[in-house]
Formats: C-alpha cells, sequence, structure tokens
C-alpha cells in the first residue's frame, strides 16, 4: 500500500480550532502512534482519516488517490474503538462475520431466513463463517463463538472487536484508544498482542492513545501532538533521547523531567547551579537545564551537582523515587534509585550527581539548544 500523506489539514468544532494546518506522511507498514493529552486532536485526526468526518481545509492521499474523495467503506480502513462498540444481539461469531456480510450480501440477502431462498446467500454465509473462525482462532477466542458481549470479560470484548477487524483483511488499521478501559496487567497483555498483529499481518497501523507507556513500548514512530499541531515525529528513542521542545520533554518520561534555570554566557559557555555544564553555539541569554530522574547517580564524581533536601520518598518495589527541595527552584527536583539503593528518607540531605551528557539544554522559548557537554569537550581537547 502507499504512503498515507496528509498536509494543511485543519478542524474546527464551533470556535474551537482542533486541528491547525496539521501536516503527516504515514509509511507504509508501519506502526505510527499518535501520542497527546486529552483535546490535542489526535482521535479528531484518526476519524479524519477513516472518513468519519470532514476537515474544513487539507488534504490526505494514500499515494495518488484522494481519500477525501472516497467514502468511508470504499477508503479500505478498518477501525478499534474504545468502546469495543459490539453489536450486543449478536454472538461473538456474528460479530466477527459481519463485515464480510455487509460486503458481500446486498439488502435482501441480509434479510432474516434470506439463507432459505437462496443458495448463493447461503455460499457467502458459509465462506465468512469460516473466514472469522480462523481469525478467532488466531485470537484465541474461537471457544467463545456462541456468547453474547454481554458474557464477555473487558480483554475478551477487545480480541473480539480486534478479529472484527480482521477479518476484512484492510489496508490501514485504526485503532482509538482500545485498552484505556482495562486493567494494567490486561493491557500490558493486549500491547504485546497488538504489536505482534502488526508483525505478522505487515499492514499500516495508526494508533491514538494518551498513555506514553504504550506508545513508547509498541510503535516504530510516535507523533506526540498538542493544540491540534505534531510538536515531534520521530522513533521512541529518538523523542526520549533526543526531545526537540520543552513541551515534548515534559510530556514523554515518567516521573517527569526535571528542570533547573540556567543562563548561557557570553563565550558560550553553560552554566548552572555554579557548575560550567559545557558550551552552546547561539545568543547568549537564559536557558532551562533538563534531565531525567532516571540519570541521577549518588556515585558519581563528575557531572551536574544538585543538592537538596528529602521531601517525599516513594518505595515502587523496583525504585525509591526521591524528591527534593533545592534552593532557587519552585518545582520539587525528583530522582529515581533503585531499591537496593540504602533507604532515603524525609528530612535528609542528599547530593546527586547527573552525567554531563545526561543534560539537555532549551532555550528561552522551549525550543532544544546544540550543546556540547563538558566531557565532550574534555575527550576533544585530549
Amino acid at each position: 500500500m502507499p504512503d498515507i500523506h496528509i498536509s494543511g489539514l485543519s478542524k474546527q468544532f464551533g470556535s474551537t480550532k482542533v486541528l491547525k494546518g496539521l501536516n503527516l506522511t504515514v509509511k507504509d507498514g508501519e506502526f505510527l502512534t499518535l501520542l497527546g493529552s486529552s483535546g490535542c486532536g489526535k482521535s479528531t485526526l484518526l476519524k479524519l482519516i477513516a472518513g468519519l468526518d470532514q476537515p474544513d481545509s487539507g488534504e490526505i492521499r494514500l499515494g495518488d488517490s484522494d481519500l477525501l474523495a472516497l467514502s468511508p467503506s470504499q477508503r479500505d480502513c478498518a477501525m478499534v474503538f474504545q468502546s469495543y462498540a459490539l453489536y450486543p444481539h449478536m454472538t461473538v461469531g456474528g460479530n466477527i462475520c459481519t463485515p464480510l456480510l455487509m460486503r458481500g450480501l446486498n439488502f435482501w440477502g441480509r434479510l432474516p431466513g434470506a439463507k432459505y431462498f437462496s443458495a448463493k446467500t447461503r455460499q457467502i454465509q458459509a465462506e465468512a463463517e469460516v473466514n472469522a473462525r480462523k481469525v478467532a482462532q488466531s485470537l484465541g477466542i474461537e471457544a467463545l463463538w456462541e456468547r453474547k458481549p454481554a458474557q464477555l470479560s473487558g480483554g475478551q470484548r477487545q480480541r473480539v472487536a480486534l478479529a472484527r477487524a480482521m477479518v476484512r483483511h484492510p489496508a490501514v488499521f485504526l485503532f482509538d484508544e482500545p485498552l484505556s478501559n482495562l486493567d494494567v496487567n490486561l493491557r500490558q497483555a493486549l500491547r504485546a498482542e497488538i504489536r505482534q498483529l502488526h508483525d505478522d499481518l505487515g499492514v499500516t497501523f495508526i494508533y491514538v492513545t494518551h498513555d506514553q507507556h504504550e506508545a513508547m513500548s509498541m510503535s516504530d514512530r510516535v507523533a506526540v501532538m498538542r493544540e491540534g499541531r505534531i510538536l515531534q515525529l520521530g522513533t521512541p528513542e529518538e523523542i526520549y533521547n533526543r526531545p526537540a521542545n520543552l513541551d515534548v520533554a515534559r510530556f514523554v518520561g515518567a516521573p517527569r523531567i526535571n528542570l533547573l534555570d540556567g543562563d548561557v554566557r557570553a563565550d558560550g559557555g553553560v552554566w548552572a547551579q555554579d557548575c560550567r555544564l559545557g558550551y552552546s553555539h547561539g545568543k547568549p541569554g537564559s536557558c532551562r537545564i533538563a534531565f531525567r530522574p532516571q540519570s541521577g547517580s549518588l556515585d558519581l564524581e563528575d557531572g551536574l551537582e544538585v543538592q537538596g533536601t528529602v521531601v517525599s520518598v516513594e518505595f515502587t518495589g523496583a525504585e525509591q523515587i526521591a524528591s527534593l527541595q533545592v534552593s532557587g527552584t519552585e518545582e520539587s527536583i525528583v530522582f529515581c534509585f533503585p531499591s537496593n539503593t540504602e533507604a532515603i528518607r524525609v528530612g535528609q540531605a542528599l547530593r546527586v550527581s547527573v552525567p554531563f551528557d545526561e543534560i539537555h539544554i532549551f532555550d528561552g522559548d522551549g525550543q532544544r539548544r546544540a550543546f556540547d557537554h563538558l566531557a565532550r569537550l574534555m575527550n576533544a581537547a585530549a
């Protein structure tokens, strides 16, 4: 299947602009996740691709074809919803077969009892059941064939919804927060199943979520959205390790990234907490120093030194998460230490070092600055 090209896409509901001239290319066969908080426009974008709504302006093209000129049924997209959207009066088998019967039978062929009067109708229904059973077997739900949705657990309903989408063999799968109603353990299991499904089918998946763990663990690429625009598009590693701006840095990662005030001096030196961190090109002035909570060390001798008083400690089993009140900062600075670290207590004075190569620099308007950290400069000089 060709790539999907989206250009200048805008959508407004009343006075609220949901999408603002959005541009995006979805590569053939990739798993792309639209990540953002509620109201950022990610679900609206998915509905525009599916044809469930129309944009105010812009284009959506599948190769050379104009998708906006096609009806939803002609776009060869299968959508999986957060609410499952199963027919409550039908069995599992009936739900999975429905897309094939809707495609293969006319109005008269869908009427109750039509199979008793038409051999062709019986043949289409039999073929649909064979294909549907194969898909149900691949998802491990064939034993549920005769049950109705009310008799299923949340995970079973989601598998039925997946099967109903799969049975059509669409060119594009669209997922609108399909796991948000499930408990943590079930979400983890279904994340792995959906990723495996993508690898097996080799078709394009576009997945919408506000859960960064889903986005980072499943995707080939992630588009981080805010207020109708894409802030950054890249692999999970790029999004996490090289956030393009402060908004992406703060949204991705848990606990949230730490921020300190810093400044770039006239000679290009970057300073924070009375420590020279390295060199940055561009105009001198104030900047924000950012580093992940997981980057702190109690043993490191060299790096940015952060000193403060512990104001809270959370024990998660795998980690101790300590929040420090640091002089000159409004927000606490958070560090994550392995659980086998000596117990940290509230009120304790703590000195933590952050390696220079774990530090990100953002300028006054929140954009990433080029930064040569001190360790790199020292190695180059040697």
